[in-house]
């Protein structure tokens, strides 16, 4: 198991200090990031938090797995590495709009 933990179902309002001082309580962290929303600023929802040691992540993911903060329960589980998106419908350019929704520029 590694020491990058995965954490999901967060309160949009949880920010990474407050995420901090929860896994500190399991054991030595080493990073916490809540991923946010790149227009807003706004969290989406979930982060990742590493642990300095795996006894002090596997606490983490025992112990804090369904765990409620602010009326959520946590998701708590060993982080994946990202995989790449193959085939169609992964690019950020497309021929048409279809969707009726707002049309973005790609960043570059």
């Amino acid at each position: 198991m590694g020491r990058k933990l995965f954490v999901g179902n967060l309160a949009y309002s949880m920010g990474e200090t407050e995420l901090r001082q929860l896994f500190e309580q399991k054991g030595s962290v080493e990073s916490v990031t809540v991923m946010r929303d790149l227009d807003t600023g706004r969290s989406r929802g979930f982060a990742f938090v590493e642990m300095s040691a795996e006894e002090a992540a596997q606490k983490a993911i025992t112990e804090l797995n369904g765990y409620a903060v602010e009326g959520r329960n946590l998701t708590v589980n060993e982080a994946r590495p990202k995989q790449e998106r193959r085939g169609g419908g992964g690019s950020r350019f497309h021929g048409n709009n279809h969707g009726g929704g707002r049309h973005r520029e790609p960043r570059w």
